[in-house]
């Protein structure tokens, strides 16, 4: 009986050894949605590439730190706005005229065909779009990402607007409980293309409300704006609006304010950090990031910490010399960087 007993108890260690470990990182399709998740550090994100590529849930112990304010994905696909992550581009923020500049040459937008509106353009046209194509979902041992693809070049009315060929690639990837936000452009044109593109995500905190969370900006420098939130063309160091080296309580704050000149670190990457209670949010921005656009209007439950490739109508004010540090992609080129959201105290 003894003997039965151990070659059973045998048998039990060798089948459960032969089970494969669960895996820490999954990506899946899910109809519309790709879903990323990391068990380990029990983070999960959901993207919606069929609008605009949106990441519009990251939960972090089941708190989402994205703001998106719908009861479902087909009431958001319904009537879309900005929310969770959204891409601005082909320029991101405002421009002072319905034109912009590329190599000395201006380029007026043809308003009769709708994709640009209002006498200070804003945020490009490809938000909501439905055109972006997604190439590779996967995991491995070490993350869980998706890349989706956009051929800009394919839709004769956005050439129109912005008459350079270009196709972007952008991939999602959650590793160790932090997602990478990584933007690829490709120029098919030729002639260099001004990178005028960013992000404006909203992220939101659970232990606290807004008017209790501290804002902590890794930059030197503050735009000082006309009051159409244009960059005049006049700076002020960080420390006459915001601490230099501390967190600004945001209930004293109105934001919708950019900022340059990051403090980076050995590796290019500058920090902006949202505190609650416990719960932090740390927006790491790679070098060709050269500012931050942080909104956040009083009375909101929401800050949005902007990565920009350039400040606002960085196109227009590098035509008038106002702006030096515009980004261009030579013909054939590539342009590339990621941002970073990374959790702490959840």
């Amino acid at each position: 009986m003894k003997v039965w007993i151990a070659i059973v108890v045998s048998f039990a260690v060798v089948v459960a050894s032969a089970r494969p470990a669960a895996a820490e990182y999954a990506a899946r399709r899910d109809g519309d949605v790709v879903r990323l998740q990391d068990s380990r550090t029990d983070t999960s994100v959901s993207i919606v590439p069929s609008v605009g590529n949106i990441a519009f849930e990251f939960k972090v112990k089941g708190r989402d730190v994205l703001r998106w304010p719908f009861a479902s994905l087909a009431e958001f696909k319904a009537r879309p706005a900005l929310s969770g992550i959204p891409f601005l581009g082909p320029w991101a923020n405002r421009l002072d005229e319905q034109a912009f500049y590329a190599n000395g040459t201006k380029y007026a937008f043809d308003m009769a065909l709708g994709n640009v509106r209002g006498a200070i353009p804003i945020h490009g046209f490809l938000t909501t779009n439905t055109h972006w194509q997604v190439v590779e979902v996967k995991a491995d041992s070490t993350s869980a990402w998706t890349t989706s693809r956009l051929e800009f070049f394919r839709q004769p009315s956005w050439m129109k607007q912005w008459p350079f060929a270009h196709t972007i690639e952008m991939t999602y990837r959650l590793q160790d409980g932090a997602l990478e936000v990584r933007t690829k452009i490709l120029n098919q044109s030729d002639e260099a293309m001004p990178i005028a593109i960013g992000f404006h995500p909203y992220f939101q905190l659970a232990d606290s409300p807004r008017d209790q969370w501290t804002v902590a900006v890794g930059a030197r420098t503050h735009w000082l704006l006309t009051p159409e939130k244009i960059p005049s063309g006049e700076t002020e160091p960080i420390e006459r609006f915001l601490p230099k080296s501390s967190a600004a309580p945001l209930a004293s704050y109105n934001l919708d304010d950019v900022f340059g000149d990051l403090v980076r670190d050995a590796q290019g990457r500058a920090t902006t950090t949202i505190a609650g209670v416990a719960e932090r949010l740390d927006i790491v921005v790679g070098p060709n990031y050269r500012a931050v656009v942080v909104w956040s209007p009083k009375g909101s439950s929401f800050i949005c910490v902007e990565p920009m490739a350039g400040i606002t109508d960085a196109t227009n004010l590098a035509q008038k010399g106002i702006y030096k540090d515009l980004q261009t992609v030579a013909a054939g080129g590539t342009w590339e960087e990621s941002f970073w959201v990374r959790p702490r105290g959840f």
